[in-house]
């Protein structure tokens, strides 16, 4: 049926999932090849579940100072969370970061274009601020600050790591430039009947699959809409309009405007196009942009047709715990292209019927490119 998932594939994937975290697998599937095979192909350590830190690593940058930066700080809520040592335990976390903020800062300033070496320098004193305010909630034990305070530390890095990014990485073929493009990203607040979310779409992993999405919440496409379906620890999806269409039909050319299918492996320079990695071999490869957090938003399409989808989305439900980075039965499947970074309880209150009364591009409407 057109727009919907495979019911096996809900199946299996939930039965799959809830054995493996119960830690029944080898029981429930003893004696089973396919078991053997899935675990064999788990990848080692955890899956990122944060949208934001999955954004801020698909950044097309290559400054290893940062990166290094970014990761001593993502790791300390993984670190509190499943050790649940005393908070000094993260102190050398905080060390790397002081050492790279102190020591390293002409490297920090190395990829950032002259012009905006003012504000980068700016950005550098405040994670310099922060990192003190966070070293003080250290010295008092107050968990819920360091987490809260590591936070605003990593939306700072994120703002200079922005400022990395000097030009589009990569040109889209051809055959795609009659389609929108999203040249960066584009923050979309979103207004519904239960409440307020906030999505942040990635145009330099998806600029085609973006660009279509950001395009459409201009039109006001999605204002009013319901909700289609709504499965718990699944999908949310919407996007459907009134009348006989499945998808966006363009104005302009009278014609069913189709969206590619778009994913960036990691490793790679350039989306692959028109295929998922199943159909294309590729088991093992990663996406930039994996289903591994909550609320991650997704192209829904016919499911024969890789290339069929057009406005109807999919925001992902399964708790993050459950899915394993890489090795889900979506990842290479559908194309990623966004994700919640606020509102995530809102999505746990939405169901079928209920609306999208608004959405609002407050950033980054002016990477839109319209052909």
């Amino acid at each position: 049926m057109i727009y919907t998932f495979k019911r096996w594939l809900r199946a299996g994937l939930i039965a799959i999932l809830l054995t493996l975290s119960l830690g029944l697998g080898s029981a429930f599937w003893s004696g089973s090849a396919n078991a053997s095979l899935l675990i064999a192909s788990l990848p080692a350590g955890n899956a990122i579940t944060d949208g934001r830190a999955i954004l801020r690593y698909a950044l097309p940058i290559d400054n290893k100072p940062v990166r290094q930066m970014q990761k001593a700080l993502e790791d300390v809520a993984e670190q509190l969370r499943v050790s649940r040592r005393k908070l000094t335990a993260i102190n050398g976390n905080l060390s790397i970061a002081d050492r790279i903020l102190n020591s390293k800062q002409a490297e920090l300033l190395a990829s950032v274009p002259s012009d905006r070496q003012p504000q980068a320098e700016a950005l550098i004193a405040k994670l310099q601020s922060d990192l003190t305010e966070i070293r003080a909630a250290v010295d008092a034990q107050d968990r819920d600050a360091v987490l809260q305070k590591r936070v605003a530390f990593l939306d700072t890095v994120s703002q200079l790591e922005e400022l990395m990014v000097t030009e589009f990485p990569f040109t889209v073929p051809e055959e795609y430039q009659n389609l929108p493009q999203l040249k960066g990203r584009a923050t979309i607040a979103v207004k519904t009947s239960k409440g307020d979310l906030t999505v942040v779409v990635d145009g330099y992993s998806a600029p085609v699959t973006a660009g279509n999405f950001v395009d459409l919440v201009q039109r006001k496409f999605y204002d009013g809409l319901e909700f289609t379906r709504q499965e718990d620890s699944y999908v949310l999806q919407i996007g459907d309009p009134p009348g006989p269409e499945v998808g966006f039909i363009d104005p302009a050319t009278k014609q069913y405007r189709a969206i590619p299918m778009e994913v960036l492996v990691e490793g790679e320079t350039e989306p692959i196009y028109g295929t998922t990695l199943e159909a294309a071999g590729r088991y093992l490869d990663n996406p930039v942009l994996p289903f591994s957090s909550y609320g991650a938003l997704a192209m829904a399409r016919p499911g024969s047709d890789p290339n069929g989808g057009s406005s109807q989305f999919f925001f992902f439900l399964f708790e993050p715990e459950l899915t394993p980075a890489g090795r889900n039965l979506l990842d290479g499947r559908y194309a990623v292209f966004g994700y919640v970074v606020e509102g995530k309880e809102v999505l746990e209150k939405l169901k079928a019927g209920d609306r999208i009364d608004s959405m609002t591009v407050v950033s980054g409407a002016d990477k839109l490119v319209t052909p």
